[in-house]
């Protein structure tokens, strides 16, 4: 065997593409396309609630593969395709009760992110260690993603899909950009790797400088998530507390739970009196304070005084503080907030969701959807206001953290509970709207890499399930059945030192955003200087 080495500075040329003819050229040519929608559906399977964290490593290769050396034409198509493969059956949920249009729709816009990362990732496939590069600009895209449009959509971030994989304590490190990173760039690497066996076989020589760069790119990651191991504990730091989360149950799924908002009230408050029961009865612990979900009282305890009485009846069963989901309105705003109901001083402090969610709890272009379906705008009569503070709630000394449902996906938003002082956080939410759907996993999923990003107990209350206690290495060590009646109880502990990823916050992404930039910069002047020497 022959090993050669390529100079560093030199962009590593890719091998061209066949086309050949006939009827097998043609099925041929449409080899790519199937594969690179079987990656985007590997990657899928890959995700909550099965436990295949593994599958996004074959899966990212796999689009490696099909990427590289492609013009950006070809690559913006089986970007997209990739796209439809992986977001078509991650997201069907958001479809459960109100038809396949906003779910199609979603996904068309969403794998236009895709499509352009595809066409990214396939301009730096001729760099040397591309697989740095293209890692980089798939994150670059989650993080517009993130963002845009309607202030972003994060759903299918790469690090969501790996609580129950090695990777998961880089989440410590730099958080989900960190995480996703670090899986794209194994997978990239694996793909590299690949290659270069592929190469040796007909060549019967390696280049060393690519060798070097597809090991590194598969060792590097795996061994940084062993060594950030070293930054996950569940050690309590400032005593422990004895928490309580209640699941009431909803009336029936869908949409129409809703309409049965005294309903779900009452069941939340009935709960609350079970597990007051269970406390007399010394079943179970009596918790210093007690979760409710996002949406648990939909009638304005400020407005309505029976809606009042009966979360007072509640909180004076159990003898300690509730922290109730409840849509209230002031001053002409509506907002999805969290009260915490003190049993003898009442309501004693608030926190109103500041990322609230376009076309569930407000519609943005109003006018012209009425005008594609009238029906549609009917599903939110008036748009939710957004919050202007980040919620801690001083439960007795304990500071509890909110980050209420739609919020967990996003990065900021539960960051900046635990900079303003959490010591641990809860997640109430709402998915009886999605029925049975995957995305009471995914989003649990979602609460478990919170945990371990900050080191954080995260409790999720959820009016339907499913409920969870997580602690801040990610295990889940209480949980509920869906659309069952339950409370769970459980001492966790309160975290205050910070993790890595607290720390630094956004700039791990914007310093992979700056790598991908650089990577498309260099790309794109050695395209140019090459059509420039072939004109000449």
């Amino acid at each position: 065997m022959t090993v050669t080495a390529t100079s560093v500075g030199q962009p590593d040329r890719a091998e061209p593409h066949p086309a050949p003819g006939g009827r097998a050229g043609r099925l041929l040519r449409l080899a790519p396309a199937a594969a690179s929608a079987f990656c985007g559906l590997l990657l899928y399977v890959s995700f909550p609630p099965r436990t295949l964290w593994w599958l996004a490593l074959p899966a990212f290769a796999g689009f490696g593969w099909v990427l590289r050396g492609r013009s950006a034409k070809a690559a913006l198509g089986l970007g997209y395709l990739f796209g439809l493969g992986f977001l078509l059956p991650l997201l069907v949920w958001t479809g459960v009760e109100v038809g396949p249009g906003p779910w199609l729709a979603l996904v068309v816009i969403e794998a236009v992110f895709i499509a352009l990362v595809g066409a990214g990732v396939a301009a730096v496939s001729r760099l040397p260690a591309w697989p740095v590069w293209a890692a980089a600009v798939w994150i670059a895209g989650e993080a517009v993603r993130a963002r845009v449009p309607f202030r972003g959509f994060p759903w299918g971030k790469i690090a969501f899909g790996q609580a129950d994989g090695v990777f998961l304590p880089l989440a410590a490190v730099g958080g989900t950009p960190v995480l996703g990173f670090a899986v794209v760039l194994c997978g990239f690497g694996l793909c590299e790797a690949g290659r270069l066996i592929a190469e040796r076989r007909r060549t019967r020589s390696v280049r060393r400088a690519a060798a070097t760069a597809a090991l590194l790119s598969v060792a590097v990651p795996v061994a940084g998530a062993l060594a950030a191991r070293a930054l996950v504990s569940d050690a309590a730091e400032d005593g422990t507390a004895t928490v309580a989360v209640v699941q009431g149950n909803v009336p029936r799924s869908g949409l129409e739970f809703n309409a049965q908002r005294r309903a779900v009230l009452d069941y939340h408050a009935r709960e609350t009196r079970k597990l007051a029961a269970d406390v007399e009865a010394g079943r179970v612990p009596r918790p210093d304070y007690v979760l409710w979900p996002e949406n648990s009282s939909d009638i304005d305890p400020f407005e309505y005084p029976d809606a009042a009485a009966v979360i007072e009846e509640a909180a004076r069963a159990v003898g300690v503080p509730v922290s109730v989901g409840g849509v209230v309105e002031k001053d002409g705003r509506l907002l999805n907030e969290q009260i915490l109901w003190d049993p003898v001083e009442g309501p004693t402090q608030t926190y109103d969701k500041r990322q609230v969610q376009p076309f569930g709890e407000y519609l943005p272009l109003r006018s012209l959807i009425g005008a594609i379906n009238e029906n549609w705008t009917s599903m939110v009569r008036q748009d939710f206001s957004r919050g202007g503070k980040p919620g801690v709630f001083d439960i007795h000394g304990a500071k509890v953290g909110l980050a209420t449902c739609y919020e967990a996906a996003f990065d900021w938003a539960v960051r900046d509970t635990v900079t303003h002082g959490a010591e641990m956080i809860s997640v109430p939410s709402n998915n009886a709207t999605f029925d049975r759907s995957e995305m009471t996993y995914q989003q649990l999923a979602m609460s478990r890499i919170r945990a371990v990003e900050h080191s954080r107990t995260v409790a999720v209350p959820v009016t339907s399930g499913v409920s969870a206690i997580i602690m801040p290495d990610g295990r889940i060590t209480r949980r509920t059945g869906m659309f069952v009646p339950a409370h769970l109880v459980q001492k966790v502990p309160l975290r205050t030192s910070t993790t890595p990823a607290t720390e630094l916050g956004v700039l791990p992404e914007i310093a992979l955003v700056l790598v991908a930039a650089g990577g498309i910069g260099w790309a794109a002047g050695t395209g140019l200087r090459a059509r420039r020497a072939g004109d000449a």
